[in-house]
């Protein structure tokens, strides 16, 4: 069983940045591969970034250039880092995990993960 907690969500002005974190407990969260997802109002939840166990990332095209994702597995925690926000990124992030069978696979679909956490709220103002 993993549970994540995420934080750093917030209000931001267009154009600055956040910092996500998602600390996760409860297994060996070195192997379990990695995601964040974004839900806006009214529409569905989609891929923000993922990672494997050994760091290797994905992007979705509307983030690109301007997301990071890393995990500091001393620390059981992952990280989105987010710069030149808009209007667009507004929404609930999630961060997830996946089960232990899929160390090392890029996750990309909602139900390659097992694991969710509760949501944090962004707010980017125009």
């Amino acid at each position: 069983q993993v549970q994540l907690v995420e934080s750093g969500g917030g209000l931001v002005q267009a154009g600055g940045s956040l910092r996500l974190s998602c600390a996760a407990s409860g297994s060996i969260f070195s192997i379990n591969s990695m995601g964040w997802y974004r839900q806006a109002p009214g529409k569905q939840r989609e891929l923000v970034a993922a990672i494997t166990s050994s760091g290797s990332t994905n992007y979705a095209d509307s983030v690109k250039g301007r997301v990071t994702m890393s995990r500091d597995n001393a620390k059981d925690t992952v990280y989105l880092e987010m710069n030149s926000l808009n209007a667009e990124d507004t929404g609930v992030y999630y961060c997830a995990a996946a089960p232990w069978y899929r160390s090392g696979y890029q996750c990309e679909l909602m139900g390659e993960y097992e694991y969710w956490g509760q949501g944090t709220q962004v707010t980017v103002s125009s």
